[in-house]
C-alpha cells in the first residue's frame, strides 16, 4: 500500500546520464516514489537550485532529506532491484562509492553549468 505522502527524488533532467537512470527507475518504481526534474520545478524545498543541480536530492515521506548516492540508493529501494543496491552502503564500499560519486557529480556540474 502506498504511503500517504511519497518520497520525491529531484534530478537534473538536462543531464543525459541522470535522465537515462531516471527512465529505468521510473519503469520499475512503486507509487511511494515520485521523480521530479528540477528544471520543471518552480519551488525547490530546503535548498537552492544550484545545490539541487550539484547532487541528487531526495525528500523522504517523513520530511528528511538525503543527498548524493544515499538519495540514489534509497530511491532504488522503491524497486525490485533495491536489495541489490544495499552493498553500496557497506562501510568500506560506502566511502569509495561516495568519493567516486562526489568527483563525478562535481565534474558533471562544472562541465554543464560553470
Amino acid at each position: 500500500m502506498p504511503s500517504a505522502k511519497p518520497s520525491t527524488l529531484y534530478y537534473d533532467g538536462q543531464c543525459p546520464l541522470c535522465s537515462f537512470e531516471m527512465r529505468h527507475l521510473n519503469r520499475l518504481k512503486n507509487e511511494d516514489l515520485v521523480l521530479q526534474d528540477i528544471h520543471a520545478q518552480v519551488n525547490l524545498p530546503d535548498a537552492s537550485r544550484e545545490q539541487y543541480l550539484k547532487v541528487l536530492h531526495l525528500k523522504r515521506s517523513d520530511g528528511s532529506t538525503l543527498t548524493g548516492l544515499d538519495a540514489s540508493v534509497y530511491a532504488w529501494q522503491h524497486t525490485p532491484l533495491g536489495p541489490m543496491m544495499a552493498w553500496l552502503r557497506w562501510p568500506i564500499v560506502k566511502t569509495v562509492a561516495d568519493t567516486v560519486y562526489g568527483v563525478w557529480a562535481r565534474r558533471r556540474f562544472d562541465r554543464r553549468y560553470s
